[in-house]
């Protein structure tokens, strides 16, 4: 039976979202025969025009009907040949902690408890831990708690998503869409205004005068890591930051301190990102937050070295793990349309507490580094679907309705740069 060896169930379900993450597994496992299913709510999922793709399903939208997808996961485990799920979106990880007991029924379950994932995805709980773990964050309360507005500032969600089981004001699961908002000092938001914008009563955070993101990534069994990797993102989707564009694999003592220290205190398992900014004030890494799940950047983390999807398939599957994977420390990656978003965002954005840099210098670094550390997240020579197919997707965003090959007579600058903000909102 396909997707089975030696009578042990082999295949994964991988969702299919419009992130190079779930073509970076689909490329994993496929290449070491291991079946990848693509579960997508969208037509053209990227990761389903893989070469190594087996099957592509569809299943609901879950952020349409997230009961329905919560169902079609479930059935997808109880098949013969499906060994377990992997987690890419809040929403994914949410559905298989929720329903873990009956997940482990059929398949193995490398994720976190829904407990242990209210501790992230409610970011008070998460800052909580953090203080415990003794791993230094910004000063952070609730909206109606704070008063400091002479501060620099920023507002941001409580919750990376809205579960029933996190607050009563919740009725139903849902997708925390709301993003970060800058205050100057002296600036005093809309109270009322947000809270309803957001669905709850948000946070407040001292602003961190850098925009030096660093991601600690990690598999854990049972509180006990079983491989780490970190990189630096020299470049974000937006030039505050932002999903990453360009980001270099690192190797700092005090980053791996902090991120395990942390998840050591959560009693994590599965695979998790912690997402520090080094205050250039203290050198201290200081915690944003947690990613419970598979992270955007995924194909660098492969191409540097460490194989998480191949690894927590190894761990669903009871297979041995041969110790923590070594990584190449100071090469560099890129999402070629993030480049091409953090450009737009230069031309096109402000943010009042972060300096806008020269758009002739940082196009004239991002050509540098394309050039110098030619890794990107689609683009294989031995697997060039999802890159075509995600740009034809981007082309259907521009035209519309019109045919995936771009024969449409509207293609103009604007309607593209519309297009990419559409796909940045999704991903």
């Amino acid at each position: 039976m396909a997707g089975t060896r030696d009578g042990r169930r082999e295949g994964v379900v991988v969702p299919g979202i419009d992130t190079a993450s779930s073509t970076a597994a689909v490329r994993s496992l496929g290449r070491r025969s291991i079946p990848a299913i693509v579960a997508s709510e969208h037509d053209t999922p990227p990761a389903a025009a893989s070469a190594y793709c087996e099957e592509s399903v569809t299943v609901p939208d879950p952020a349409v009907d997230f009961p329905g997808y919560e169902t079609a996961l479930l059935e997808l485990a109880r098949r013969d040949d499906v060994a377990t799920i992997l987690p890419f979106r809040e929403p994914d990880v949410y559905a298989l902690a929720r329903n873990r007991d009956q997940f482990r029924e059929h398949v193995g379950t490398p994720w976190p408890t829904l407990g242990t994932l209210r501790q992230v995805q409610d970011r008070v709980a998460l800052f909580e831990a953090a203080d415990r773990a003794g791993v230094a964050t910004p000063r952070t309360r609730t909206l109606s708690e704070w008063s400091d507005w002479e501060a620099e500032c920023i507002v941001k969600p409580r919750y990376t998503f809205r579960a029933p089981e996190y607050a009563d004001r919740f009725a139903d699961p849902e997708t925390q869409w709301s993003s970060t908002t800058y205050l100057e000092p002296g600036e005093r938001p809309d109270g009322e205004a947000i809270v309803e914008e957001m669905g709850h009563v948000p946070l407040v955070q001292e602003y961190v005068p850098t925009i030096e993101e660093y991601g600690f990534f990690a598999q854990y069994d049972h509180g006990s890591p079983v491989a780490t990797f970190q990189h630096r993102q020299r470049r974000g989707w937006k030039y505050c930051g932002g999903p990453s564009a360009f980001r270099e694999s690192v190797d700092i003592p005090a980053l791996e301190r902090a991120g395990r220290a942390l998840l050591d205190e959560l009693d994590w398992h599965g695979v998790a990102m912690v997402e520090f900014l080094r205050d250039p004030r203290t050198e201290a890494f200081k915690l944003m937050e947690i990613n419970p799940r598979f992270w955007s950047s995924l194909p660098f983390t492969v191409q540097a070295g460490v194989d998480f999807p191949l690894l927590a398939w190894a761990q669903a599957t009871d297979r041995p793990i041969d110790g923590p994977p070594d990584y190449e420390v100071g090469i560099g990656g890129h999402l070629l349309r993030g480049e091409a978003l953090h450009l737009h965002s230069v031309l096109t954005e402000e943010y009042p507490l972060v300096e806008r840099p020269s758009f002739p210098v940082r196009a004239g670094e991002i050509a540098a580094s394309l050039l110098g550390q030619p890794r990107f997240d689609y683009l294989s020579t031995d697997d060039p679907g999802p890159f075509v197919r995600d740009v034809r997707n981007t082309v259907r965003q521009v035209t519309g309705d019109a045919s995936a090959d771009g024969h449409s007579e509207s293609n103009s600058a604007s309607r593209l740069v519309t297009a990419v903000q559409r796909l940045f909102v999704r991903e």
